[in-house]
């Protein structure tokens, strides 16, 4: 039997919030530089299964609104998409057709 593994790099362990992970809050110094992006690493939709949000045509969106739902940047997230004209996928909770009519009611 060989000995313990002595070759092992000293920085081998990465903090997690160096690396964006999502649910890991950074300050908010860190954040501010981040740049206009950066409340996606907050996104509970970067932590499940992308296709919920992106459902075929006349799919169900209840799985990623639900979700959207208990998300802390769902303001942040809808604000993007209204701001980018995201025309496909739950943005903020809201369909596309939501988002055009939300879009509608504020002009």
């Amino acid at each position: 039997m060989t000995g313990y593994r002595s070759d092992v790099p000293e920085n081998w362990f990465v903090d997690p919030v160096n690396l964006g992970v999502p649910g890991v809050r950074r300050s908010e110094i860190e954040t501010e530089d981040d740049g206009v992006l950066a409340w996606q690493a907050d996104a509970l939709c970067a932590q499940t299964d992308p296709e919920a949000f992106f459902p075929e045509k006349g799919g169900s969106t209840r799985d990623a609104k639900r979700i959207c739902a208990s998300c802390e940047v769902r303001s942040e997230c809808l604000e993007y998409a209204l701001n980018n004209d995201e025309r496909f996928g739950i943005w903020g909770g809201l369909s596309e057709r939501e988002r055009r009519k939300l879009k509608r009611r504020a002009s």
